[in-house]
């Protein structure tokens, strides 16, 4: 079962947003620290940009390709040609056979690898410092020359239905494509990152060519890396391999393609009925923000604050959190949850994912609702440090090693347009949470008499 429910969070967000800053004063402290990491940033004659961290203590280096392109910016007939395109990127290029790829990533140690989501594929590699200038180039040539030849698209056909049926068996999977589905109806977003059955049988080289004409561009494009890397020479490895491509003469950016056919939430509900599934899993949610609204940190403390749950974790009835302790006290009714917030460039989905028992899956949801109802009211000064703190520290937890770093600095230049570093965005966090201090009552004060 999944619900779309909309309103009810707005007196919850315009106290956060109080309490937090605003986008411009965020904004400006952005500016304020960027000018004191060390991430550098560059943008390349065709509009391309470079933006790499030194990491010390490592020789190790990722290296990644970012482009703004998915399932957000596809047709129903081409629905499934940003991920087609990511398990064939590497099946040779003018340059690199598919074994010659292969052999050098054996001999060298190179992790290749890429991923598809709905706004964004990322071709990317972790290699030894030596060992860069191999990997630039070698991204470079995959990305302006992969060779896409018949035959390996009719071979890579059963392999991704095979992800598909494999997907499918993943219910937390299942029930998100469902949630998007009838969330976001005649819209782009409501398309799976696989594609359709249909489409991926029928995809051919010729529509998976001019989709990456379309939409492999330079000004969409982001090469990003961290870890034991000299960003001049990343320059100029960048120049070598990417330069070539011509840059547009009237760009039209991914925000602008957003802006001409935007995605909007439509409250709806869809349930699946299996007698042979021993428990429900369904999903509650409402629309959010995007990027960059000035809400999207409020939601990020908002998920802290209804935290998760799992039946197998005992000590759950003690927890600070109300939620946890609630499903925990009634252990029939849940057998987990786990807040979610899902965003996107101009629209996002937040909510709880649960997984239950059917006799109790009323309850459950009840328990949800009246967390989320009752955060609208009054949330106490300790549980709002509590989820500040713990928000703070998911966000680090998540940037550990020279990938999820790479993958960041990427992220954020695509979706924000600049870089604060992870040095830079610890200390936004730690501006914002001694901001906060002392002001919770205020922020949080009961919206309805």
């Amino acid at each position: 079962m999944i619900r779309g429910v909309q309103g009810g969070m707005a007196p919850v967000l315009r106290n956060l947003r109080r309490g937090f800053a605003s986008s411009a004063m965020v904004a400006d402290q952005m500016r304020a620290m960027a000018a004191q990491v060390p991430t550098e940033v560059s943008t390349m004659s065709n509009g391309m940009r470079v933006a790499s961290e030194v990491r010390k203590g490592t020789d190790m280096v990722t290296v990644g390709v970012h482009l703004s392109t998915g399932t957000r910016f596809e047709t129903p007939e081409t629905n499934g040609a940003a991920h087609f395109l990511e398990h064939l990127i590497f099946k040779g290029s003018k340059k690199y056979s598919q074994s010659d790829i292969e052999t050098k990533a054996e001999n060298m140690g190179i992790q290749l690898n890429a991923y598809t989501a709905r706004e964004q594929t990322v071709y990317f590699a972790t290699a030894m410092k030596k060992d860069v200038p191999l990997v630039v180039d070698l991204l470079g040539d995959i990305i302006r020359n992969s060779k896409l030849e018949k035959s390996a698209v009719e071979r890579e056909r059963d392999v991704i239905l095979r992800e598909l049926q494999e997907v499918n068996q993943q219910m937390d999977e299942t029930v998100f494509d469902y949630l998007h589905e009838v969330a976001y109806q005649n819209t782009p977003l409501a398309n799976t990152i696989l594609g359709t059955p249909e489409n991926i049988q029928t995809l051919t080289v010729d529509d998976l060519r001019n989709y990456t004409k379309k939409h492999y561009k330079p000004h969409r494009m982001v090469l990003a890396a961290a870890g034991a890397v000299d960003h001049n020479d990343l320059v100029k490895l960048s120049e070598k391999a990417f330069g070539s491509m011509e840059k547009e003469t009237d760009p039209i950016t991914p925000f602008d393609l957003c802006t001409k056919d935007p995605a909007y939430v439509t409250g709806s509900e869809v349930r699946v009925h299996n007698e042979n599934m021993p428990a429900c899993h369904f999903a509650i949610a409402f629309e959010s923000v995007g990027w960059t609204h000035p809400d999207s940190v409020a939601f990020v403390v908002l998920q802290s604050l209804l935290g998760n749950y799992n039946r197998s974790d005992g000590s759950a009835q003690w927890s600070n959190m109300r939620l946890p302790r609630s499903m925990a006290v009634h252990a029939d009714h849940c057998l987990s949850f786990s807040s979610f917030n899902t965003t996107y460039t101009d629209t996002g989905l937040f909510g709880v994912y649960c997984l239950a028992k059917p006799p109790f899956i009323h309850d459950a949801v009840t328990n949800i609702t009246t967390e989320l109802v009752r955060n609208v009211f009054k949330i106490e000064e300790a549980a709002l440090e509590r989820a500040k703190a713990k928000a703070k520290m998911n966000v680090l937890a998540t940037l550990d090693g020279t990938q999820a770093i790479a993958d960041e600095i990427g992220r954020q230049l695509h979706v924000y347009g600049k870089f604060a570093s992870v040095s830079g965005g610890q200390a936004l966090l730690s501006s914002l949470v001694l901001r906060v201090q002392g002001q919770a009552t205020e922020i949080f004060s009961p919206c309805c008499a």
